[in-house]
């Protein structure tokens, strides 16, 4: 992956039903059109397991299409885990999002990995160069972590440990992430870090997702979307021009790519994507 290209992804979760998983064909019908570098599937979000993640994954491939899927580690066994990456290699796949992962609910012991660095060590121990890793990055600091210098450290480690790029959690201040990819770079890191960007479409459920993993959501912004109350025409409208006008910037300055986090919907995906005259 080359910093020249500008590459871009989508991010789905595993669906629950078959409702939801032929809703999820149709969806990445519309957004194959685009021809994005690959679609990742989330590990274990919403009380999906790697059987969901994994069925998801076959699909894509079965479709021609490049599939990435998650892999978090936290509660997890080296055998257990060597087991689902011979399992990856077996059906084709050649990218990992390699992750640390929450403590399942419940869950006391942490399991033979604690650190999202450890995973990246072990599946380059295990298969050498065979996946492309990906790991997480925090322009705005991990909700867990001890200080920024902590944090900045902590995705330094991951990137030693053998990653070979990096996808952020999503922002909506682009200066957050200049300065992110400035601090990093000084500490040598030259992997590509291509930015996540979140479509809004529910304001709620956005502040929700943002406030347990730390995203800001610029004050006046909050204020705009909380005066349209139930108004989801105006509520749409401004999350187009405010996430349009981001990637727009971003896409300026030169970034590497563009990481969409679906939620398993085209619709506001493609409207950014036009409106960017992609």
């Amino acid at each position: 992956m080359s910093e020249s290209k500008t590459n871009f992804s989508f991010e789905f979760f595993p669906p629950k039903t078959a409702e939801g998983m032929a809703r999820l064909r149709n969806t990445r019908q519309q957004l194959a059109q685009f021809h994005p570098e690959f679609f990742s599937v989330t590990y274990g979000a919403g009380g999906s397991t790697h059987d969901g993640t994994l069925n998801t994954v076959r699909e894509i491939c079965s479709e021609g299409l490049t599939a990435a899927p998650h892999l978090s580690c936290i509660g997890s066994t080296r055998s257990g885990l060597r087991a689902i990456l011979n399992e990856y290699r077996q059906q084709g796949i050649c990218h990992i999002v390699a992750l640390r992962g929450d403590m399942p609910s419940g869950m006391v012991d942490a399991g033979e990995f604690r650190y999202a660095n450890e995973l990246v060590e072990f599946i380059r121990s295990e298969h050498g160069d065979h996946f492309h890793i990906e790991v997480a990055a925090y322009p705005e600091f991990h909700p867990q972590a001890r200080s920024a210098e902590d944090d900045l450290n902590n995705f330094v480690r991951k990137i030693e440990a053998g990653a070979d790029s990096a996808i952020t959690q999503y922002f909506f201040n682009a200066d957050a992430y200049f300065r992110f990819v400035d601090e990093v770079r000084e500490r040598g890191v030259t992997v590509p870090i291509v930015p996540g960007i979140m479509p809004i479409s529910n304001f709620s459920q956005l502040c929700r997702f943002s406030d347990g993993c730390g995203t800001e959501v610029p004050r006046w912004l909050r204020q705009r979307m909380q005066a349209y109350g139930d108004d989801s025409a105006s509520i749409r409208a401004l999350g187009l021009d405010v996430v349009t006008e981001l990637c727009d910037r971003l896409l300026q300055a030169g970034v590497p790519g563009l990481h969409f986090y679906t939620l398993n919907q085209a619709g506001i995906v493609s409207t950014i994507w036009q409106r960017l005259g992609l």
